[in-house]
């Protein structure tokens, strides 16, 4: 059903998320970017603003449909990725490299027990 690396953890709303030290990389999974089909863009969220987690603070709109990206953390984004403004389709050409969308600092180390391992995951995509 989708590609699952074993090196990140995972959300219920198909975010992927890598975590090093207190900051995090976050994207969508393989199995979203199939769901969505073709990927037209992303409203990235604004550098420096505060996230709550589980809130609303991206989405990805594909020719099918407009999906909100929820923050697997709380913290501070600290960085977009401002290529795929041009690019959007990275996300489905490469959902766990080139189409990462934003990395957020946490202010406390992150709870990751909310976070799905690889085979929590896979088991939840039926995989």
């Amino acid at each position: 059903m989708g590609n699952v690396p074993s090196d990140l953890r995972y959300t219920k709303e198909h975010e992927w998320v890598k975590i090093e030290g207190n900051e995090v990389s976050i994207g969508i999974t393989d199995f979203a970017q199939n769901a969505l089909t073709e990927v037209v863009w992303v409203e990235l969220p604004e550098v420096d603003s505060v996230v709550e987690i589980v809130e609303s603070f991206a989405s990805v709109e594909s020719v099918k449909s407009v999906s909100e990206i929820y923050a697997p953390v709380a913290g501070t984004v600290i960085e977009v990725n401002e290529s795929l403004e041009d690019s959007p389709e990275q996300i489905n050409e490469d959902p766990y490299g080139s189409g990462w969308i934003c990395k957020i600092k946490t202010d406390t180390d992150i709870d990751v027990s909310e976070l799905l391992d690889s085979a929590s995951y896979s088991a939840l995509i039926g995989d």
